[in-house]
């Protein structure tokens, strides 16, 4: 065993002759175990909204959209989309239409997003799973029917049970205005409410699904989509599919994976978990000057051990050794105490779901996802500081007295 090591691990635990000099010891070590348990719950947390952020857009967002470089619709009908339909790792081509509405239901007005779908779109949505009341259909026999989000059927004080139909406008691009009969330049769909969602509150506020049929009579775009969903086969590799149906189509169509559908959202989850361990990494820091105060008093109560260990040939360099791995031991002991219980608090939560959500939410408890790289990252960044809160009162040994 190195010599600094071993007295370095006799100042640790040995009695100091100033009981104030174990009272601060224990309190950095506790001060850093409180910091990393604390890091490590909150990045775990964090984690398990984000997952749920992603989990809930996942249900309303396809594996790939195609959407036009210019304009807003385009034509779903050439030998490139053939390719694409006819991909054996495409299990689902959807065509959509979604444009801005106008919408009464029993004397309520409200403004809202129309997404157009067909029948293939209705097999693989997992909008179905979050219905609150009714069923996803888009047809009951001949009769065509929406599926509302909760916020926009709040809106208009709709029940699925009543009889009343949705009327919904949109301004014709074939017939011009007039300022006498205003009514007579929008064209106008009757369908009934058969279901209500409740994904997100930003979707719910905004979407209702249609038949695509009635959203081609509405808006007049006869054989054009503004989008095209894709779903693809369990297993494929979907950015190499994006590049590939991105190079079958060319320079006139974008296609999107669903990072690149919500880029700014993944972008900001990222850049907020960063500032949320800079700012916890800043608050050991300040816990941490609690060491730079108890490895002060340690190396001013030892003189007279340095003055021992210099005569018997210590070297300077040994004597900062000795201290600094005194410091770092203190920080060790926290990091591991403060791991060990942040990991098993981790995992207790997502066992029993000890905490709970306040309010009326999707999930009954905190989510709590625990990956090793937040833990990793957690330990290194905590020992940095733990290191160099050691090293510092290094730089007062030779200020001190006959040091």
């Amino acid at each position: 065993m190195k010599l600094p090591f071993f007295i370095a691990r006799r100042y640790l635990f040995a009695k100091k002759s100033h009981n104030v000099i174990n009272i601060i010891s224990l309190i950095s070590a506790s001060g850093i175990a409180l910091g990393t348990m604390a890091l490590i719950i909150i990045l775990s947390v964090y984690n398990g909204f984000e997952g749920l952020i992603k989990s809930l857009y996942k249900t309303h967002e396809s594996d790939l959209l195609i959407v036009a470089r210019e304009g807003k619709s385009f034509v779903p009908h050439s030998d490139s989309f053939d390719i694409i339909r006819s991909s054996h790792n495409v299990a689902s081509f959807c065509e959509i239409i979604e444009e801005n509405i106008f919408i009464n239901y029993s004397g309520q007005e409200s403004v809202a997003t129309i997404k157009g779908v067909d029948s293939s779109y209705q097999a693989v949505t997992k909008i179905k799973d979050y219905l609150v009341d009714g069923d996803f259909s888009l047809y009951h026999g001949e009769v065509p029917q929406a599926i509302i989000g909760r916020g926009v059927a709040n809106n208009l004080g709709l029940n699925i049970n009543f009889v009343d139909g949705l009327f919904l406008y949109f301004p014709s691009r074939n017939r011009p205005i007039s300022f006498v009969n205003p009514a007579s330049s929008l064209n106008q769909e009757r369908v009934f409410p058969a279901g209500v969602f409740s994904v997100e509150q930003g979707f719910d506020n905004k979407y209702i699904y249609i038949p695509i049929e009635i959203a081609r009579n509405l808006t007049e775009y006869d054989d054009k989509v503004t989008s095209i969903e894709l779903y693809v086969k369990e297993g494929t590799d979907i950015n190499a599919l994006k590049d590939k149906f991105g190079k079958v189509l060319g320079n006139g169509f974008i296609v999107k994976n669903r990072y690149e559908q919500n880029e700014t959202l993944y972008k900001m989850m990222g850049s907020e978990k960063l500032s949320i361990y800079i700012i916890l990494l800043f608050v050991i820091i300040i816990i941490s000057c609690n060491l730079f105060g108890s490895l002060s008093m340690l190396i001013i109560e030892k003189r007279e051990d340095v003055e021992s260990l210099k005569s018997m040939g210590a070297n300077d360099n040994l004597i900062k050794q000795i201290f600094l791995l005194e410091g770092w031991f203190i920080s060790i002991l926290g990091i591991i105490a403060g791991t060990v219980t942040g990991i098993a608090i981790c995992f207790i939560q997502m066992k029993f779901g000890i905490v709970p959500m306040p309010g009326n939410f999707v999930i009954d408890s905190y989510p709590v996802v625990l990956k090793f790289s937040d833990v990793a990252l957690t330990i290194c960044g905590v020992a940095i500081i733990g290191y160099l809160a050691a090293k510092l009162p290094l730089l007062i040994l030779k200020k001190v007295e006959n040091f």
